[in-house]
């Protein structure tokens, strides 16, 4: 409602005057800092849009467990476990107005643990206790809010597979709301943790997602409410409203594209111009993955990654055409899109205040995509009016997460079944019609639309082409990070992706990247430079040391500070302040392993092992289960020539985390340096087969085998290369059946090994390997 509306409609100023009283006593005046002044003061003028925010996501967020805001049956109810220690099962039960979850702790004894809060309401809604160190953490349970006829109104366990030594295991860090969820489902949230005692005094002005998360805080919008109906007439106060749109605020949250025109020769509409908002890194904030660095920086008016560390397109989130395959949260999938490159924003399609679609499904897409051949049966390849025909049926595929809770792709990808023989990725077209190929997907697309653009080279094959090591890999990398053609995120993905690479071409696409406008190609740089040493990665990566983004330059700073015996005073002295910041991070996120493991690495860079050392033990003092930190002060006590302590440490961390093949691995290392073949091979082939997909540690217990048992050392290296398709492996399998060559069934395997190697390398590499044979 307009300020103009707002007198017309019978507002006094009066009333005016008491709600600015009510908030601000004692509070900054105009031009200073806004406080937060809460939902239920905005809604006095703007009951419509509060209306709509009543029920939401937003709204639901997070809620005290009360009779009103609890959907569970908490009737004494019980849920059988897959894994109950005494054949116990959990209960739900009240104690008066009270609710109460009886469950296995951390000590896995049952005890009785009160529910403080809810988390969420539709599909599912989770609930969370408090414990007296402040901690808030999420029980593995959820009540299935949807309907009965939908298979709801039940509990069901998230993870049971889980057990105490699992990061998610519901005591664990996991599931602690306070770092995992808090800055998202809470207004104004303060963490305040504290590391010496490891507890936590979490603050919030709203216990929910209120009007002031997006907004911003609101008092210098009353202040500037009250002045501006101080005017005369009602034209001054149009004149006011129309020259100050942001009314107080400091978030310009309108869309980018104030109007769509169409042109000749498209079929869709071409935005007039694209205007600066502030929409998206509002909205970003939750709707993505990402580590949050601090709470002091402006994510909204400064850039987005002083406050947040936004995920690339990795392996461990999406599949290698950019496709969701973990929780992404959309953003990184929308900037991925031509939808974000033409200005569409969120509310484009999203109602904000309830989250829903501003117009029915069918009608959102073709707000700008308007030629009529996108509704018929031509292009859809399906029957008019029905669920395969409907746009997001095809280009927003849904991925189910937490098993009831389907999530749309927000990268609106063509199919390309094509790429799905190649790259091992999903397609819709195979995706519903399970009894089809993805060759015949593919010969169907392509006889219907045989003049589309949509099957040039696609980044997604140089992504999978890195995964399996292929020898043409980096060359494509450092050309898909050179392609202007396409988004940000993905070239900053490639330049991640280069990690290890050194070719002329590499060299290139850093060099280009690291003067890049976009703060994503640089902090992508930073990784990709990790295949040169010292001195080259400094000249590739120092001039980020002065960059304007919190996050390029302290991660540059994080991966420099190795070289720090090498380095001068005035390096050092130029390292030193976004050191400074890099720590500071870290210790904002010293309520996680990774974050004290961080510090550590920093601090034995820099020569000071006992602080080192104090980093990686308060690490695994707080995180127990977190195996990077056993490894790495092993890994320090090795630098030291300790391997006695290193070995305690890593036995200390196998005990405490059994779940984790780093640890195997690494003391497969250890004793393999002390000479101790037998208790080498026992530990290196443990890691092997519990990371039965890590060709990397397939091949190093290839090698360790040789002297004691050349067949299961060829067995183990030709594991290595089926997983990798790495033709190094395969050809190290080769050279050990050379090197020890007898009639037999090494003789045989040698024969069988290079036949197959010769199909993919030139024929003087089999010639000389069996030039080996016959000396």
């Amino acid at each position: 409602m307009t300020m103009a509306r707002l007198i017309q409609s019978g507002w006094s100023m009066s009333l005016l005057f008491g709600l600015l009283i009510l908030v601000l006593v004692n509070q900054p005046v105009m031009g200073q800092t806004s406080v937060y002044v809460g939902s239920e003061t905005c809604a006095e003028c703007h009951a419509q849009q509060v209306e709509a925010w009543r029920g939401s996501h937003h709204e639901m967020a997070m809620k005290h467990a009360t009779p009103q805001s609890v959907l569970g049956n908490f009737s004494d109810q019980t849920l059988p476990l897959d894994r109950k220690p005494e054949g116990k099962a959990s209960r739900f039960f009240k104690k008066g107005d009270e609710f109460w979850v009886n469950i296995a702790g951390a000590d896995q004894i049952f005890s009785d643990f009160k529910i403080s809060y809810t988390f969420g309401v539709y599909p599912l809604q989770q609930y969370m206790v408090e414990f007296p160190d402040g901690r808030v953490q999420l029980i593995p349970y959820a009540w299935d809010s949807r309907p009965p006829e939908q298979g709801g109104q039940r509990w069901f366990n998230l993870y049971p597979e889980t057990t105490s030594v699992d990061e998610f295991y519901w005591t664990n860090a996991g599931q602690n709301w306070n770092f995992m969820c808090a800055d998202c489902h809470s207004t104004n949230l303060t963490k305040n943790y504290d590391a010496k005692s490891d507890t936590y005094n979490t603050t919030w002005s709203e216990i929910n997602v209120g009007c002031e998360a997006c907004h911003g805080p609101a008092s210098a919008h009353l202040e500037y409410v009250v002045k501006a109906s101080n005017k005369h007439t009602t034209t001054e106060l149009n004149d006011e409203i129309h020259t100050n749109t942001l009314m107080g605020f400091d978030r310009d949250l309108r869309v980018a594209v104030k109007e769509w025109i169409a042109l000749d020769g498209h079929k869709t509409l071409k935005p007039k111009s694209i205007q600066p908002t502030d929409q998206l890194q509002t909205c970003a904030q939750c709707h993505s993955r990402r580590t949050q660095l601090n709470e002091s920086k402006d994510h909204v008016k400064g850039a987005f990654l002083d406050k947040y560390r936004l995920s690339l397109i990795t392996p461990e989130l999406y599949y290698h055409d950019g496709q969701i395959y973990d929780e992404g949260y959309v953003y990184g999938s929308f900037l991925q899109s031509r939808m974000a490159e033409k200005g569409v924003t969120c509310t484009n399609c999203h109602d904000p205040h309830s989250a829903k679609l501003t117009i029915p499904e069918e009608a959102v897409c073709s707000q700008c995509h308007v030629s009529p051949e996108y509704a018929s049966s031509q292009h859809t390849l399906h029957e008019v009016d029905t669920e395969a025909a409907k746009c997001t049926s095809c280009h927003m595929p849904e991925t189910t997460y937490m098993q009831i809770d389907p999530r749309r792709d927000h990268s609106w990808h063509v199919p390309r079944p094509d790429l799905s023989q190649h790259i091992k990725t999903p397609n819709v077209c195979t995706g519903c019609h399970e009894d089809k190929t993805a060759q015949w997907a593919h010969e169907v697309l392509t006889k219907r639309f045989p003049d589309s653009t949509y099957r040039q080279q696609h980044f997604g094959v140089a992504f999978y082409a890195d995964s399996i090591g292929h020898k043409a890999a980096p060359d494509a990398l450092s050309y898909t990070a050179q392609d202007a053609s396409l988004s940000d995120i993905i070239r900053a993905s490639a330049l991640t992706r280069m990690a290890g690479n050194t070719t002329q071409n590499t060299l290139v696409a850093l060099a280009r990247a690291v003067k890049h406008d976009s703060e994503l190609m640089r902090l992508g740089a930073i990784e990709g430079s990790s295949g040169y040493g010292w001195p080259e990665r400094w000249q590739i990566l120092s001039p980020l040391l002065n960059d304007p983004v919190l996050s390029v330059r302290t991660e540059t700073a994080s991966v420099l500070v190795v070289y720090w015996p090498q380095m001068s005073l005035l390096q050092r002295d130029r390292l030193n302040k976004p050191l400074r910041e890099y720590i500071e991070i870290q210790q904002f996120n010293a309520d996680r392993g990774f974050g004290r493991s961080n510090l550590g690495n920093v601090y034995r860079a820099m020569g000071e092992m006992d602080e080192a050392i104090a980093w990686y033990q308060g690490a695994i003092e707080i995180e127990p289960y977190f195996a990077n930190s056993y490894v790495n002060l092993a890994d320090l006590y090795r630098s030291q020539n300790n391997e006695k302590r290193a070995l305690q440490v890593l036995q200390q961390g196998m005990k405490a985390q059994p779940n984790n093949s780093a640890l195997p691995y690494s003391a497969g290392l250890a004793y393999l340096r002390a000479g101790e073949m037998q208790q080498a091979n026992r530990y290196l082939k443990q890691a092997a087969e519990m990371a039965v997909e890590n060709p990397h540690y397939w091949y190093v217990y290839g090698l360790a085998l040789e002297k004691i048992d050349v067949l299961a050392s060829s067995k183990a290296l030709s594991a290595a290369f089926l997983i990798s398709g790495n033709p190094q492996h395969l050809y190290a399998q080769c050279e050990v059946l050379a090197r020890n060559y007898q009639r037999g069934e090494v003789a045989n395997a040698f024969d069988r090994c290079t036949q197959q190697l010769g199909k993919i390398v030139p024929s003087e590499v089999i010639s000389q390997l069996k030039l080996q044979v016959s000396n």
